[in-house]
């Protein structure tokens, strides 16, 4: 759906969302911090999104971390894993 963690960035401001000016450095440095695609961090903005309400970095880079650590590589992964862990 979106090729890029910018192009989805793009996406939500243009439908209103605030990320606020810390969170494109959040984003940034997990994405860099963890070596995760971008498919994986657009799932973990959108998780955090509808989790927290809000763009919450820690909660986003706790995220990221947990798909690495149990080598989640797509949506359906990481949503049966949220799913597992009664997130969602």
């Amino acid at each position: 759906m979106f090729g890029t963690v910018s192009d989805y960035v793009d996406y939500l401001i243009s439908k209103g969302f605030v990320l606020g000016d810390d969170a494109n450095g959040f984003i940034e440095f997990g994405q860099h911090y963890t070596d995760t695609q971008d498919e994986v961090v657009i799932i973990a903005i959108e998780l955090t999104l509808k989790i927290q309400k809000e763009f919450d970095g820690s909660f986003f880079i706790s995220l990221l971390e947990n798909f690495k650590s149990e080598e989640i590589t797509n949506r359906k992964e990481a949503l049966l894993f949220m799913e597992s862990l009664h997130l969602i």
